[in-house]
């Protein structure tokens, strides 16, 4: 029981920290310090229906791995969308998925570039990564934003991503 007691834990630390950010309130110059046992909290926590067992690592400064075993079929579901019979015999299921992407942040934005992507063992990087990320990814999910700067917001002015975990720096 102490391992759920310090995720709970972890948790609800990243979220109590989390509000605080987006409540406005931190002055200029206030760093937020996040471990990766918070994040990896937050990611059990707040996982959708489909995706079991989130892990995330930090290898290296701006670097960060995410796996995971996922069921495309019931995520798919689990957003409103009921894949059809052939559709559903390629997505159910679940297949060990692992995500490497590389992150920068300057004055206010940060970008996020995905390196590479393992689904049951099978890497795609590239240029067949690319063309998943323009015809299957976003055209599935809008609002991400891949290889593109994006606004931070709540006064974040920089995310530091460390092996230790991330720090937010509150600006403006």
């Amino acid at each position: 029981m102490v391992v759920l007691s310090a995720a709970a834990d972890d948790y609800s630390s990243i979220r109590k920290k989390l509000d605080l950010v987006e409540s406005d309130k931190l002055k200029a110059g206030s760093r937020v310090e996040v471990s990766v046992a918070e994040l990896n909290a937050y990611a059990a926590h707040e996982s959708p229906a489909g995706v079991r067992n989130p892990k995330l690592a930090i290898p290296a400064p701006g670097i960060a791995t995410g796996s995971a075993l996922v069921d495309f079929g019931k995520l798919q579901r689990a957003r409103g969308s009921q894949p059809g019979w052939l559709m559903s015999k390629l997505l159910d299921g679940e297949r060990p998925v692992t995500v490497t992407v590389s992150i920068r942040s300057f004055r206010g934005q940060a970008t996020v570039d995905v390196q590479r992507v393992g689904i049951a063992g099978f890497e795609i990087e590239g240029a067949t990564l690319d063309f998943l990320i323009h015809n299957i990814l976003l055209p599935l999910y809008p609002n991400a934003v891949v290889g593109q700067p994006f606004e931070l917001g709540h006064h974040i002015e920089k995310l530091d991503v460390q092996t230790r975990g991330a720090t937010l720096t509150i600006g403006r």
